[in-house]
């Protein structure tokens, strides 16, 4: 099943932790203010706020890349070059049944009665999640999320293909939705527009690459790092080799590829005896971190997790994406860094308060700072199980 399925937001920070390894610097929880030109009206640097603090401050750079997605025009907005390119935003909706409801045993894709479009269903961790739907999106962007419509689409479309399951609205434990930064095309449904990417320069020098899938990052982190290499020595004479995406694995990635994963699963699993670690918690840990899972046995084994209320499982990734990744709010872990508001919505619910005690007593929150976390995590976990949002307009 492993070629069907990509956790998106486990891929985007083992990314980003490769780029660290090679000399990156990553800021989390930080917001573009505005952008700041030298005296040729050449973006120089970009004004950001710090999300935790409040503290604004500059960054600097020859050259500046909008890769921001869905807020490509937003952040392109502040800059007095920006051209007549713009973006046109659809929502796409995904739903996760338990397998006792909806019991599946390999990813199949299928049509829907209601449109013809495909959509696929995957079983992941016990459940099974299906998606997705495709509609113009003008809602906000920070917090997408399932409306009544879009559950009833996706049960339906279950239903069709599998007379009988007999999902219910009921039967859903958890819903997400992603937004689709694709390039306008006048007079088009959302599934007929175009999932190219495009790279935008302007006269001040911003570049932006907009548009794209998931399934092309290297290819459009090829396209314009090789843009930017030649701006910067056509500009500053500079010199860097070609993007050498191809040729890189990500954090974690060092497996021995697709084919020796099963087998570098079945290693760890046994390596892992020698750190008093359990079957179950050691497979999570090697096909979840790759070739990182070690360091987690090493957390693991020294860990003193029983005074926190926690399973050794949830504690060690708690500690290891703390000191690896970066997580700040309760939110950061449970839903970009283990998706556990998603695939094991019950572990958020039994263990929110102590992840949060532990959090708090690591990360030095305020009395303020943990009430206001706790009621961000509360907000996401009922948004997960219900969606709120009003549909999405017609056209």
């Amino acid at each position: 099943m492993l070629k069907y399925r990509t956790d998106d937001a486990r891929l985007t920070i083992e990314v980003m932790k490769r780029a660290v390894e090679k000399g990156a610097t990553v800021i989390n929880h930080t917001k573009s203010v505005h952008f700041t030109y030298d005296s040729n009206e050449k973006v120089n640097g970009i004004h950001v706020e710090d999300q935790i603090t409040g503290e604004t401050y500059p960054i600097k750079a020859k050259k500046v890349i909008n890769a921001s997605g869905p807020w490509v025009d937003e952040v392109r907005s502040g800059d007095y070059a920006r051209n007549n390119k713009q973006l046109r935003l659809t929502k796409g909706v995904h739903i996760v049944i338990d397998q006792s409801k909806f019991p599946l045993g390999q990813a199949v894709y299928f049509d829907t009665e209601k449109d013809g479009r495909m959509i696929f269903a995957i079983p992941r961790e016990g459940k099974a999640y299906v998606g997705t739907t495709d509609t113009f999106y003008n809602n906000d962007k920070t917090t997408p999320l399932a409306t009544q419509e879009d559950r009833d689409y996706l049960i339906d479309a279950i239903n069709y293909m599998f007379p009988d399951v007999d999902v219910k609205d009921e039967d859903i434990e958890s819903s997400w939705a992603g937004i689709r930064p694709l390039i306008l095309e006048e007079g088009k449904d959302p599934s007929e527009i175009s999932r190219k990417d495009e790279v935008w320069e302007g006269k001040s020098g911003l570049l932006t690459i907009a548009g794209g899938k998931l399934t092309g990052y290297r290819h459009m982190a090829l396209e314009i790092v090789d843009l930017l290499s030649k701006r910067l020595k056509s500009e500053y004479g500079l010199k860097f080799k070609p993007c050498a995406t191809k040729n890189l694995t990500i954090s974690g990635g060092d497996v021995g590829g697709s084919q020796n994963f099963e087998n570098f699963i079945n290693q760890k699993v046994e390596e892992a005896k020698a750190y008093q670690i359990d079957e179950a918690t050691a497979r999570h840990f090697a096909s979840k971190y790759g070739s990182n899972a070690e360091e987690l046995f090493k957390i693991a084994q020294t860990a003193q997790y029983q005074e926190s209320g926690l399973p050794l499982d949830i504690y060690t990734e708690l500690i290891y994406s703390i000191q690896n990744e970066m997580v700040y709010r309760p939110t950061d872990f449970f839903v970009r860094r283990t998706g556990k508001l998603y695939f094991k919505i019950d572990d958020v619910i039994n263990y929110k308060d102590q992840v949060i005690s532990v959090m708090a007593g690591l990360l030095g929150y305020s009395t303020v700072q943990q009430q206001l976390y706790t009621k961000e995590l509360n907000v996401a976990l009922e948004e997960a199980q219900t969606g709120n949002e009003q549909p999405a307009e017609k056209e």
